[in-house]
């Protein structure tokens, strides 16, 4: 599988379908998998998925990472693989990459769709993702995703009878899994971006989803973010929480599809 070298580091690429790039961004403790779900609705695209660093396959330097660090392995990424303009969805933590290259690289970037996003964060969700970023040292991997999974599902993806087993049971066997100093550095990227000031200057369309049952980022993040963005669109869906990409994955490729169709007319 690919790898390229930037910023002293080896970063883990993939790249299916033909047709107009589509690039989408994982979320804290996710890699290049955790859009498979939405997969099969992109086969018109040139899809490309990466591991952000620390994550899957790619490197994981024992330093400090930031966000826009992040961005900047993105815009290098998409330059070695020649790349001029993409479409670029982000989820969570990846969708504070995706702002983040827009803003460094404004002419790379078609469109914008940001899911469960956030410009800037509250007392209780630092709270909550500096924790997250501690724990993984103090217990082990089956113990923290029953931590963090109450947190990313509704309660309707609960009661179905071994999800949540089966998730975990993934988790606990995947052969790439993010070491504790990663999740460290990642919630401290987390914790240390802000693109309140900024968010005037995305000029791109933009659409902005959010579960109306996100409990880790409420739907009033999402809706200061869609008013900070210039002509931003915003979809509250009235079943999903933050996990949509796994709860309702058709949904979110409908909304992706639709969104982009407008943009070729």
């Amino acid at each position: 599988m690919p790898k390229v070298q930037i910023n002293g580091i080896d970063l883990f690429y993939d790249i299916k379908g033909a047709g107009e790039p589509l690039l989408l961004i994982a979320g804290f403790l996710c890699d290049h998998t955790y859009w498979s779900l939405l997969m099969p609705s992109l086969s018109h695209y040139q899809v490309i998925r990466l591991d952000n660093r620390g994550m899957g396959r790619s490197s994981a330097p024992n330093n400090p990472y930031s966000i826009q660090q992040m961005a900047s392995d993105v815009a290098l990424l998409l330059d070695s693989i020649g790349i001029d303009k993409v479409h670029v969805l982000g989820h969570s933590m990846g969708s504070q990459i995706a702002q983040e290259l827009v803003l460094a690289h404004p002419k790379k970037v078609k469109s914008l769709v940001l899911i469960s996003s956030w410009a800037k964060s509250d007392e209780r969700f630092d709270s909550i993702i500096e924790t997250w970023g501690d724990l993984p040292g103090n217990v082990d991997l089956k113990l923290y995703e029953k931590v963090v999974f109450p947190w990313i599902f509704t309660d309707e993806f609960y009661s179905i009878p071994g999800m949540i087993e089966g998730l975990i049971e993934f988790a606990i066997n995947y052969p790439f899994q993010p070491s504790t100093r990663t999740l460290y550095h990642h919630s401290r990227a987390i914790l240390g971006n802000d693109t309140t000031e900024r968010l005037k200057y995305i000029h791109c369309p933009t659409l902005v989803i959010v579960g109306k049952q996100d409990i880790l980022t409420p739907v009033k993040f999402s809706e200061q973010l869609a008013q900070g963005i210039p002509n931003a669109e915003i979809v509250v869906l009235n079943r999903g929480g933050h996990g949509l990409l796994v709860e309702s994955p058709d949904t979110v490729a409908s909304l992706l599809l639709n969104f982009l169709a407008k943009l070729t007319k």
